[in-house]
């Protein structure tokens, strides 16, 4: 009561309206917001209308040298899921990443980042091509069943011990790139220039790609300045389809952290404390109005709070709370606005409360990444390669963007020139997928879900893709 006590009425029914009204338009966004493959007419979704291209002289040969590899893939993808970890610990998949290109005649770096490892292969004059997979896990809980579903643990920088999993395919996105790297070896005659093998740590985070640069990549260890950066992601369509187009794919994304500062005290005596429980509560619902009524309804914004920590007793109200937020938009002039907003809403709740001027809220900025946007010259490219590959009605050549992010294209640095592709591969078995189709479900799982499962079938299919997209590059 102390809260309300210090507003009139009408003023508080107002912002009783504003909140209200914050929570519908939060509800109606992630209605609308929903994953690639999905029949909702808000993603309208076209296949490819070109002439897929004719398949080269090498194509056969390179099919059947995957395919022969199947078996060794579909292990090491086993291994990695079994064995996931965390962003900037991805020491174990390095060191496999490593071993492997190593043993391919690749020269390795390993170290970049931290954990990033990069393979060179230099195979005459040519085009440079610069191939990335993610390596890090989720702080998730598997569930799926499977005879190789992950059962470790591990300790986030907090202390607090959490189950680990490859919820969003990092594991397939690996073996996709050591796939690639053993077919690249075993048709080296029939392509020339440089191939470049990112293993990038810590995507989830956004921060994996900066740390990569900022540790000079290009300068420090050496790695070749790419003419071409491609990239692949798992998605819950099903084994068989890729989308690929051009334009902005993915969202920007803004992590970051807030701590809201009180007074402690009794819990039974909440009027000789500020609580900051109560600050951090009320922002989160006031940021949502952000969204709803500062932005034009036209445009994708998106802000989550994914964590709330403070206090550890019942009867003590802390002296922080803590708020961990996610933003994604798709135009600078969007991102300022949540930001000055976020900001706003933080400081006047804390006046409200009576917190003096040196105990406002912080915020605190962890990096992020730009919205990813695919070079159209690039994507025109490749995508009757791909379609040569799956067929015209399996590419998806034509999809709204995603809120999800992305920091591969991070990875160019100042070095803005680099042309840059990066597409969706189905990952779901497509009997499953068609199943929960029939019970009204839009995809069988999401990414980040702990029923997240890629089809064996993908891990071969996956590595066809990036093949057949990298063979291409490198033609003279």
């Amino acid at each position: 009561m102390l809260f309300l006590s210090n507003f009139p009425l009408k003023q508080w029914l107002k912002q009783l309206i504003i909140v209200a009204l914050g929570v519908i338009a939060t509800g109606i966004f992630l209605v609308l917001t929903i994953p690639l493959w999905s029949s909702h007419p808000a993603q309208a979704q076209k296949p490819f209308t070109g002439t897929p291209a004719a398949k080269p002289a090498y194509f056969d040969r390179l099919m059947a040298e995957i395919d022969q590899d199947g078996d060794r893939l579909i292990a090491t993808f086993k291994d990695i899921h079994q064995n996931p970890e965390l962003q900037f610990n991805e020491t174990r998949t390095a060191a496999i990443v490593a071993k492997e290109l190593k043993a391919l005649g690749y020269e390795v770096k390993t170290g970049i980042g931290k954990t990033g490892v990069v393979g060179i292969l230099r195979n005459g004059e040519g085009p440079k091509v610069m191939y990335r997979a993610d390596m890090d896990a989720l702080p998730v809980e598997e569930t799926t069943g499977l005879p190789y579903a992950s059962t470790k643990r591990a300790t986030l920088p907090n202390g607090v011990e959490t189950p680990v999993m490859h919820a969003c395919g990092h594991d397939s996105h690996t073996t996709w790139m050591l796939g690639l790297a053993k077919a690249m070896v075993a048709l080296k005659s029939d392509w020339k220039g440089t191939l470049i093998l990112v293993g990038q740590p810590a995507e989830e985070g956004v921060a994996g790609a900066r740390a990569m640069v900022e540790d000079g990549l290009y300068t420090r260890h050496g790695v070749p300045v790419p003419d071409y950066l491609l990239g692949m992601h798992s998605a819950p369509g099903p084994t068989g389809f890729i989308a690929s187009a051009p334009g902005p794919r993915m969202a920007g994304s803004d992590p970051i952290d807030i701590v809201f500062k009180g007074v402690g005290g009794h819990g039974s005596s909440p009027h000789l404390a500020k609580d900051p429980i109560l600050m951090a509560a009320n922002a989160i619902i006031q940021y949502q109005a952000i969204v709803a009524r500062a932005i034009d309804p036209q445009e994708a914004a998106v802000i989550t709070v994914g964590s709330f920590q403070a206090g550890e007793a019942n009867n003590v109200i802390p002296e922080e709370a803590l708020l961990k937020l996610s933003l994604r938009s798709f135009k600078p002039e969007v991102r300022e606005t949540m930001l000055k907003g976020i900001a706003s809403v933080n400081k006047s709740i804390a006046r409200t409360y009576g917190m003096p001027e040196d105990k406002l809220p912080t915020l605190t900025s962890k990096g992020g990444s730009p919205p990813l946007v695919n070079d159209p010259e690039l994507i025109d490219r490749i995508n009757p390669k791909l379609a040569s590959l799956v067929g015209a009605n399996r590419l998806i050549a034509d999809f709204p963007g995603t809120t999800g992010s992305e920091d591969i294209h991070q990875l160019k640095g100042d070095h803005k020139n680099i042309q840059f592709a990066f597409v969706f591969v189905g990952v779901a078995d497509p009997a499953l997928f068609a199943r929960a189709r029939a019970e009204g479900k839009t995809v069988p799982f999401s990414n980040h879900n702990p029923n997240f499962q890629v089809d064996l079938n993908a891990i071969p299919f996956g590595t066809k893709v990036a093949s057949v997209m990298t063979m291409d590059l490198l033609q003279n």
